[in-house]
This record gives structure tokens, sequence and C-alpha cells, in this order.
């Protein structure tokens, strides 16, 4: 159970100029206003690998309150790194087997791709590396603000079950903000905090069921991409990637 988390934001700014006195004046704003709340002393009960998701309209909060339990739980935010100028299998640790599954797993599984650098992606290939790279990173908990906002909704969703299995096999927790709540069924989160704005803030805990591997490999089960597969969506087979046991 994270401490109690309380945001709030003044209207007025800390400087104050000539333009802000006259926009204030033109809006017809008070000179004293009690601050915006964005959340009022809420408790997350946010476990070890759990995937926390939450949602809500721009300007709810919903990316302020992720922000506030993520400095709490030390989550590595995913998109603040810098990427590497390797190629993708390169980038990754553990063996061939491992890093193939990991990139597969977030949807990057052609071959042409994996010998490509983050600079040479896609901006949607790039934010799907980075995924994997954060949870290839070994930190308890990642942070993905804005997820899936740059995918196209099938993709997204695609991307949204997979990211559920990683980080089951991974034992890793996800903290993801989005203002699109389609990929939630998909994600299938074990918290899900729904922000309405102006402090109102629901706070749901799933009884999601996870199966861990008892393998010893670092990223969980050993799987590698099955070759059979039709590929689409830029690397992921048909719905969701296929996978099969390494021999």
């Amino acid at each position: 159970m994270l401490d109690p988390i309380t945001i709030q934001y003044s209207f007025r700014p800390v400087k104050r100029s000539l333009a802000t006195g006259q926009v204030a004046d033109l809006f017809g704003l008070p000179e004293c206003e009690p601050p915006q709340a964005v959340a009022d002393g809420i408790a997350l009960d946010i476990r070890p690998g759990d995937l926390v998701l939450f949602t809500g309209p721009s300007g709810s909060g919903k990316s302020s309150l992720m922000r506030e339990a993520a400095k709490q739980l030390g989550a590595l935010d995913a998109f603040a790194l810098e990427l590497p100028n390797v190629p993708l299998v390169d980038a990754l640790a553990g063996t061939a087997e491992d890093r193939l599954a990991m990139l597969a797993g977030c949807g990057l599984s052609e071959a042409r791709l994996l010998l490509r650098t983050p600079a040479e992606l896609s901006e949607g290939q790039r934010y799907r590396f980075r995924l994997a790279y954060a949870l290839a990173g070994g930190s308890p908990f990642i942070m993905a603000d804005e997820f899936t906002a740059t995918l196209d909704r099938p993709l997204a969703r695609v991307v949204a079950f997979n990211l559920r299995k990683l980080a089951n096999r991974c034992g890793a927790g996800v903290l993801a903000a989005t203002t699109h709540d389609d990929i939630a069924d998909d994600l299938n989160p074990d918290l899900h905090v729904r922000c309405f704005g102006e402090g109102r803030i629901e706070v749901e805990r799933r009884n999601v069921k996870k199966k861990r591997c008892r393998s010893r490999t670092s990223f969980g089960s050993r799987t590698v991409p099955d070759p059979t597969g039709r590929t689409s969506h830029g690397g992921i087979t048909a719905a969701t990637i296929s996978l099969s046991p390494a021999r």
C-alpha cells in the first residue's frame, strides 16, 4: 500500500507578469481562488508485479497521479531512457532466444527490424522497442505514460495483450496511463484507476489470474517466435504473437 497521494495545482502562475495579469483580467479570473484538486488522500494498493492502468480524459490528472505513484515505487520511465545505437537484437541482455522472445512480445519479430537500430525505426516501432528495453532492464516497476497513444487501435490492443503476458513472465510491475480505455480488457490490469477530473477517482482491483513460469531464463519461459505464423501489424502474428517452446 502506497502512502496517501494528494495533488493540488494553483490556478495562479508562480511568477506574475503583465501578460498573466492581462489574461486574468480578460477572462475575469478572481484574484484568489482555491487550488485545483487532482487527488486528495488517494491510497493505492499497488503490489509487487501489479499491472496498473490509469485512464481518464486529458487533464483529469491520471498522469500526475501515476507519476506520484511511480516516485514511491521507484519505477523506471520507459520513455525517458536513452536508447542505444546498436541493432535491436544486440540491445537487450540474455540469450538470443530471450531477446527474440522479449522483442516479439512487443511486436518486433520481423528479421529486418531486429537488425535495425532504434533510430531507424518508425515512431510506432520505437515505442514498442522502448517497452521491451524497459522490461529487459530488470526494474521491479516500469512506467509508460500515453500508453499506446501513437499506435493504431487494433495494434494498440495487441500490444496491450502481449504486455500483460510479458509482465507476467518477467514478474515486473507496470504503470500505464492513457486516454484510451479500449485497451483495458486486453491489458487486463490488476488495478484500474479511473480519473474523471476535479479530484474524482475510482479504483478497482481485479481478480487477475497470473501464470508464473518456473524457467530460470531471464525473461521467464524460453520461447521463440513461431516462424510459421502469419505476420501483420509490423511483426505481430495474427491477433497475438505466436510463441512456441524452444527446442
